[in-house]
């Protein structure tokens, strides 16, 4: 038998390489991230409990406010001017001054009215001279007349004579009246006590008669101005009480009733001028002040939740509701009246009973367990 012929005989058996001490460390080191991937796959699909804080559905009356500021205004302005015209000579009080009834606020150089004024007595003396002397003539005549020493026609003539300087007197004294009355015009004065809030002339300078000189706001009962909305206007009910505080200091408050509406809506801010008037008003409320005016509506149902209660859900509000039985949470959309200062008020939405989030629902997603840590009714 041949060498070949033996070699042939023998079974064919797979060479097995040598194994690699590296080739085993880096089988070792992937079966090892395989574990610890199923590890954290399986903490990842078991969340824990998140601590937050519940609050109790519950209805509870809100009336919605509105808040405006506005200022305060006399309720009477008097523009003040002279019924003579003239050169200022005096000027005697400054814008912000206040004035009691009858004061004098300026004058304007006189001489033109005592110069009418001279004139006009000296026609009053001069009529009356020419009285005298037709009432003695008349006199005179009458005697004459009963003595049958003259005729009817003189007698006549001097009664007519006595009568035109009658009215020549009474023109004469009219006269020097309208004098003295203009010579009293050169003083201007206060007609009722105030504040003088606006001056238009100076010293020197000539004016015209119903020239406007000096503005006053006159004592009194002020009005709180307001510049508002008008769907606020119309949204607001008849004759609402507005609480007036003064913004510099909330302690200085009072009560007022609308006053005025403007009929008009201003073109360029798209608002309506509205007056409050202010009965008794502080005298912590002087004119110009800045202050807050607030109007309560009427009362509706609705739910108060802190303002941290409130998420969203596509794009829409939603607050976070708790299952009591397995402590999951899902996102429920609301509709929100309105915000107030730290609280929302929902419309629609929440049943009474229902448990909400109002803290720490930034941490929570649909489907998450909770830990409740403190609730409030």
């Amino acid at each position: 038998m041949s060498r070949n012929a033996t070699s042939s005989a023998l079974p064919s058996l797979p060479l097995r390489p040598a194994c690699c001490p590296n080739t085993l460390l880096l089988l070792t080191c992937v079966a090892a991230l395989l574990v610890s991937g199923c590890q954290k796959q399986q903490a990842a699909d078991k969340k824990l409990p998140v601590m937050v804080t519940t609050q109790t559905v519950a209805l509870a009356d809100y009336a919605p406010r509105t808040s405006l500021t506005g200022v305060i205004a006399a309720r009477t302005l008097n523009n003040l001017s002279f019924r003579v015209g003239g050169r200022v000579a005096e000027r005697l009080v400054d814008v912000g001054q206040h004035v009691d009834k009858g004061a004098v606020l300026a004058r304007i150089d006189p001489q033109e009215q005592e110069s009418d004024l001279r004139s006009a007595q000296a026609d009053l003396d001069a009529a009356q001279a020419q009285l005298t002397q037709a009432a003695a003539t008349y006199q005179r005549q009458k005697t004459l007349l009963s003595q049958g020493f003259t005729t009817r026609r003189d007698f006549d003539t001097a009664n007519q004579t006595l009568k035109v300087a009658q009215g020549s007197v009474d023109a004469a004294q009219s006269a020097l009246a309208n004098a003295k009355e203009n010579l009293s015009f050169t003083e201007l004065k206060a007609g009722a006590g105030g504040v003088i809030t606006a001056r238009q002339v100076e010293a020197g300078q000539v004016v015209q008669a119903a020239q406007t000189v000096f503005t006053v706001a006159e004592d009194g009962d002020r009005d709180a101005v307001f510049n508002v909305h008008e769907t606020l206007v119309a949204q607001t009910p008849p004759s609402p009480a507005v609480t007036i505080t003064l913004l510099s200091d909330p302690q200085v408050r009072a009560v007022g009733k609308v006053r005025e509406i403007s009929p008009a809506v201003d073109t360029q801010s798209g608002s309506i001028r509205v007056k409050v008037g202010i009965p008794d008003t502080p005298a912590g409320m002087p004119l110009g002040a800045a202050v807050i005016g607030t109007v309560s509506a009427k009362s509706v149902k609705a739910v108060l939740l802190p303002w941290q209660a409130l998420t969203s859900t596509a794009g829409k509000p939603a607050v976070w509701i708790v299952d009591p039985s397995s402590k999951e949470v899902t996102a429920a959309p609301v509709e929100v009246l309105a915000f107030d200062s730290g609280v929302v008020v929902v419309d629609r939405g929440l049943q009474e009973g229902q448990s909400v989030v109002t803290a720490a629902g930034q941490l929570l997603s649909p489907g998450q367990t909770i830990e409740v840590a403190g609730s409030s009714q």
